[in-house]
């Protein structure tokens, strides 16, 4: 454990200011204030969103405390759109969502794990063969996809070691928190002090992540095959686009709920 400790540092957050909007969403009525309602707080409000915004490209994980018209002029879309795109899914029937934010965390660490991780540490290493066949085949007369390839290399590293991280330390750390909660007894000693620290430098590595995606997408046009694409190429290109949505997803559960939750809970027993 004592690996970890030095790794731990503060992650930064910043806010803007936009105008005011109001809008109905699951039958009610929601006074959105842009500059102080976001993307994130959206998304957890409305589960339907995350469709919304998957669908328009607007980041609701990493980039997710940027307030919604600012997420919108930063991925070129306008506000109305989303607007009436989150108006319409709140109307459409409607399909069962987990709530995580009254699940135990215990609960959401498991579907955490058995769920996106196992999901990353399958399809990593197939798209790295992907990518290699396509660079064999194309990469002579298609510039972007040695620079994809690279890209996705340094993702793969860099969640590998994520992911050992979680859960060699930081989610153990959550459980046993949250079960010493239940039991009325201390919170468990740790290496890192408070567990603010691990889910800062978890955040970061979230966030260096992201960054990796998104220069992914802008290399592939969004993940746009060219005309004479092969069916490897299109298979490549097709498994980037749903690792990418699920990353979204896995990125949220993370940073949006099970984090927030724990550091609420420890200042909880802190304070007790």
């Amino acid at each position: 454990m004592e690996l970890f400790t030095s790794l731990f540092a503060e992650s930064d957050q910043s806010r803007c200011e936009h105008g005011r909007r109001t809008f109905i969403l699951e039958e009610k009525e929601i006074d959105m204030t842009t500059d102080t309602q976001t993307v994130r707080e959206i998304a957890l409000e409305v589960p339907s969103s995350i469709r919304v915004f998957e669908h328009f490209g607007i980041d609701y994980c990493c980039g997710g405390r940027k307030p919604l018209a600012e997420a919108c002029s930063a991925s070129g879309v306008e506000v109305d759109a989303v607007i009436a795109a989150l108006e319409s899914a709140a109307g459409a029937p409607s399909t069962i969502v987990e709530d995580w934010q009254q699940r135990a965390m215990g609960d959401l660490v498991g579907h955490i794990i058995a769920t996106h991780h196992a999901y990353v540490k399958k399809e990593l290493p197939r798209l790295a063969v992907l990518a290699q066949k396509v660079v064999n085949r194309h990469g002579a007369h298609r510039a972007e996809l040695p620079e994809i390839q690279l890209a996705l290399s340094k993702l793969d590293a860099e969640l590998t070691q994520h992911l050992a991280k979680e859960e060699a330390v930081l989610f153990p750390y959550i459980v046993q928190m949250e079960r010493a909660s239940a039991a009325g007894a201390r919170r468990p000693d740790s290496c890192f002090g408070t567990v603010a620290n691990p889910i800062a430098m978890m955040t970061q590595e979230h966030d260096a992540a992201g960054t990796l995606l998104a220069q992914i997408g802008r290399l592939s046009q969004n993940f746009t095959t060219p005309d004479d694409a092969c069916p490897t190429y299109h298979a490549f290109y097709d498994g980037l686009k749903e690792f990418e949505q699920d990353l979204h997803q896995h990125i949220h559960l993370e940073n949006n709920i099970l984090f927030p939750r724990a550091i609420e809970m420890e200042s909880r027993e802190v304070r007790r």
